[in-house]
């Protein structure tokens, strides 16, 4: 499965609601390289965020991510896992 992880560093204030328009953002992912939501415009978002990579809520979620993958990626939309974790551990 290949979602992308981001680093927690957003900044975000807003409370984000199913559907609405993200507010704009850049974040390095698990490699270091920055993503922005303006390489991503066109794309539906599918952002959900972690407490910590390898925890039984991270697992369980990305097993649901994971199980409805391909559903998803024919939608043509983006998975995205926001964590606070260093990308040492992504």
């Amino acid at each position: 499965m290949a979602v992308r992880s981001l680093l927690l560093g957003l900044g975000l204030s807003a409370t984000l609601q199913p559907g609405s328009p993200a507010p704009f953002f850049s974040a390095p992912d698990q490699s270091g390289k920055r993503v922005t939501l303006a390489e991503l415009r066109g794309h539906p978002i599918v952002l959900y965020f972690y407490p910590k990579d390898g925890t039984p809520g991270c697992t369980a979620e990305a097993c649901s991510l994971r199980d409805g993958y391909d559903a998803i990626l024919a939608t043509g939309a983006v998975v995205l896992g926001v964590s606070a974790d260093p990308p040492t551990r992504l």
